[in-house]
C-alpha cells in the first residue's frame, strides 16, 4: 500500500509534536508493509536524506511564513500524492486540512489525524484563526477517515460537525532507556535530581512565561529551572521570553533531542507542563515514561491523561503554579509508576494500518 503523508514539517530532529508522532509511527508502518512517502516542507530540512528508517523523504518547497507556511506547502503536497498515485494520502493538522477537498477533487482517498483546536492557540490572529476553523471543518467533514489523538477531540467534532465515526488513536511514547550520563547536564551547570524541566516551542499558548514568572517566587536557590526548546520563528514573545528567563537564572538548552534530550528527562527532578493549549502532548507522556512526577495546567487535554488531582494547577495562574511548585519541590525526587499502555507506539501503527485499510475499500465516510 503507498502512502503518502502531509501537514508535517518533517523529521528527523525537526522540532514539533507532530513531527515526533510522524517520527515514531511511520517506520513501523514500513515494517508493516506500507511504502511510505512523507513530504517534508524545505524550510526546516538541514539534511541530505531521501529516506530514514525505510520511511522515503521528499522535500517540497514552504515558505518560511507562519501563515503561509502549511496551506503553500500542503498544496503542493497533494499534486504530488497525485503524481505518485498514492493509496491513501495522511494529511496531519487542521492547516494544512483547508486542503482535504482539493486532495478529494483529485480523486485522492484522505485520512486526516485531528491533533487538537489550533486555533486557540495564543499566536494565530483573527484572519488566521478563522482559516484554521475553515481547516477543520473542511478536513472533519470531506476526509475518507479521520484519526482523533484525544476523546476531548473527538467530542468537538461530534459535536460541532455530528461526525461519529472518527478512529480514536492516541499519541504515543516509546519506553526510554535511562541515562547514566551526567556530562551535559552538568554542561548547563545542573546536578542530577536539582532541576524542574519544561518542553516545547516557544510560543504563548506554551505558558513559559508564566513558569518563569512562578518559579522566580520560589524561595529555593538550589532549584534550577530548565526550558528545552526555541521557537521556529523568532518572535517578540520568544525574544522575551528568552531575557526574562536568562535574567532568573533560567537554563534554556535551545532545541535538543536524543541522547541529550534523554539524558536531561533521566535525571530531572519534576516536570512542568503550563500549556493553554494541547492536543495530546508527547512531552507530557514522555515524562511519564522516565517516570517523573509532573505538574501540568488543568485545560481538557492534559485531564483527559487522568493523573492525581496534586499533579495540576488552575491554567493560567501564576500564583497556584508556584505554590504547587513549592509541595512538588518538599518531595524528594519522587518516582512515580504511570499507566503507560494506552500510549503504545506498536499498537498505534496497527490501529493507523486498520485505518488505511477501511479507507481503501469506502468510496466516502456515512
Amino acid at each position: 500500500m503507498k502512502i503518502v503523508v502531509a501537514g508535517t514539517r518533517g523529521f528527523p530532529h525537526i522540532q514539533g509534536g507532530v513531527e515526533t508522532h510522524c517520527e515514531q509511527l511511520y517506520p513501523r508502518l514500513v515494517e508493516r508493509g506500507c511504502e511510505v512517502t512523507v513530504i517534508r516542507r524545505s524550510c526546516y530540512v538541514s539534511d541530505q536524506l531521501d529516506e530514514y528508517q525505510g520511511v522515503q523523504l521528499k522535500n517540497v518547497f514552504a515558505p518560511r511564513k507562519k501563515m503561509f507556511e502549511a496551506i503553500v506547502h500542503t498544496f503542493l503536497a497533494v499534486i504530488e500524492a497525485k503524481k505518485m498515485k498514492a493509496d491513501v494520502l495522511h494529511i496531519h493538522a487542521i492547516g494544512p486540512a483547508l486542503m482535504v477537498p482539493f486532495a478529494r477533487m483529485l480523486g485522492l482517498k484522505v485520512v486526516l489525524t485531528h491533533h487538537g483546536p489550533d486555533y486557540e492557540r495564543q499566536k494565530w490572529g483573527r484572519g488566521a484563526r478563522w482559516f484554521l476553523r475553515l481547516g477543520e471543518r473542511f478536513g472533519v467533514q470531506c476526509s475518507n477517515e479521520l484519526i482523533v489523538i484525544s476523546e476531548v477531540i473527538n467530542e468537538i467534532v461530534r459535536k460541532k460537525y455530528k461526525r461519529n465515526n472518527a478512529h480514536l488513536i492516541f499519541n504515543g511514547v516509546e519506553t526510554p532507556v535511562h541515562s547514566e550520563n551526567v556530562q551535559y547536564i552538568e554542561s548547563l551547570g545542573l546536578r542530577k535530581g536539582n532541576y524542574i524541566l519544561s518542553v516545547g516551542r516557544f510560543v504563548p499558548e506554551k505558558g513559559f512565561d508564566l513558569l518563569v514568572e512562578a518559579y522566580s517566587r520560589l524561595e529555593n536557590g538550589e532549584i534550577r529551572l530548565v526550558l528545552a526548546g526555541d521557537a521556529d520563528h523568532e518572535t517578540d514573545y520568544s525574544v522575551r521570553l528568552k531575557k526574562t528567563a536568562e535574567a532568573n537564572g533560567v537554563a534554556l538548552t535551545g532545541f535538543i533531542t536524543g541522547e541529550k534530550l534523554n539524558e536531561i528527562f533521566s535525571h530531572a527532578r519534576l516536570f512542568v507542563l503550563p500549556s493553554s493549549h494541547e492536543g495530546l502532548p508527547i512531552v507530557l507522556l514522555e515524562a511519564m515514561s522516565h517516570r517523573l512526577d509532573v505538574l501540568v495546567s488543568d485545560i481538557p487535554a492534559n485531564k483527559a491523561v487522568a493523573l492525581p488531582e496534586s499533579s495540576y494547577f488552575k491554567s493560567g495562574d501564576s500564583q497556584d503554579l508556584s505554590e504547587k511548585l513549592r509541595k512538588k519541590l518538599e518531595k524528594q525526587g519522587t518516582v512515580v509508576q504511570y499507566d503507560m499502555s494506552s500510549y503504545n507506539w506498536d499498537v498505534i501503527a496497527s490501529q493507523v494500518l486498520e485505518v488505511y485499510r477501511k479507507t481503501r475499500k469506502v468510496i466516502d465516510h456515512k
